[in-house]
């Protein structure tokens, strides 16, 4: 006979939500494994510079050749220390809670890990950081979507093209506005409906960087700025390229502090505007 405290089995609910937050660990390794193979990139053309610029001194001995060899060295450092920064920055906040957040910090951090990736692709960027409050946001989930829509405008333009980054404030909705907005070869109508829901992906396969679609990166980014009572929308036009728009409440003073932000994987409705006009 069964007794009354035996433990039940597990509801196809319970089975689901398990599964879901097995899932939403899972992307998280993605994002960190991005994370370390982008920083050992950038890590290793640092190192190049700093060894090559130290043979150069070290074979020549006249003043001017050994002070422009020291100038590299420390351009190279200095650098460094930006992407160490960078990388520290994104491991500070990984609590979940929401706090004020200044997003034109998070574009910096984020171009200072990406800015060689970008440029070996011939990848411009242009900024328009308007100034604006600090959003209500958990900075290290938020540099977690603007990389993987950086590194999604960067696949979208394989012979180069142009990324407009763009920050402003809407008082209208008090919300804080981030665009990231490429020159790339844009998404179909038909395909438009379906980028959010999860393990649907426009890619074909990893590219020569070794990066590639798993489905998982837009339906996490949706995820993760519903929870923060955010919205984003997409625009695109095939040919003319795609625009992601992100709004985020405008941080305000609180009576008390914020619960801790839960990572939700299951996409839900999202917002969509018309494509892009033709010029």
């Amino acid at each position: 006979m069964t007794s009354a405290s035996q433990a039940q089995p597990p509801t196809s609910a319970q089975q689901i939500a398990a599964l879901e937050q097995q899932l939403a660990e899972a992307q998280k390794m993605t994002a960190l494994g991005e994370l370390v193979s982008t920083t050992t990139h950038e890590f290793n053309n640092v190192l190049m510079t700093i060894l090559n610029y130290a043979r150069l001194g070290l074979r020549h001995k006249d003043e001017a050749t050994r002070d422009k060899a020291l100038q590299k060295i420390l351009d190279a450092g200095q650098r460094a220390a930006k992407i160490t920064g960078s990388v520290l920055a994104m491991a500070r906040n990984r609590s979940g809670e929401l706090e004020p957040t200044d997003l034109a910090k998070l574009i910096e951090e984020c171009l200072v890990l990406l800015e060689r990736e970008l440029s070996k692709y011939r990848i411009s960027v242009e900024q328009q950081i308007s100034a604006v409050p600090e959003a209500l946001a958990n900075g290290n989930q938020i540099q977690q979507v603007l990389l993987n829509l950086l590194i999604n405008a960067r696949q979208a333009m394989p012979s180069g093209g142009r990324v407009l980054i763009k920050l402003d404030h809407d008082k209208s909705s008090g919300t804080v506005d981030l665009t990231v907005r490429d020159t790339g070869s844009g998404i179909s109508a038909e395909k438009l409906p379906r980028i959010f829901d999860r393990f649907y992906t426009t890619k074909k396969g990893p590219d020569e960087s070794g990066k590639g679609g798993t489905g998982l990166g837009l339906s996490t980014c949706k995820s993760i700025i519903d929870a923060h009572h955010g919205r984003i929308r997409v625009e695109s036009t095939v040919g003319k390229g795609t625009a992601f728009i992100i709004k985020l409440p405008v941080a305000k003073p609180l009576a008390q502090p914020q619960s801790p932000l839960p990572l939700p994987i299951s996409p839900a409705d999202f917002s969509m505007t018309p494509p892009l006009a033709s010029s």
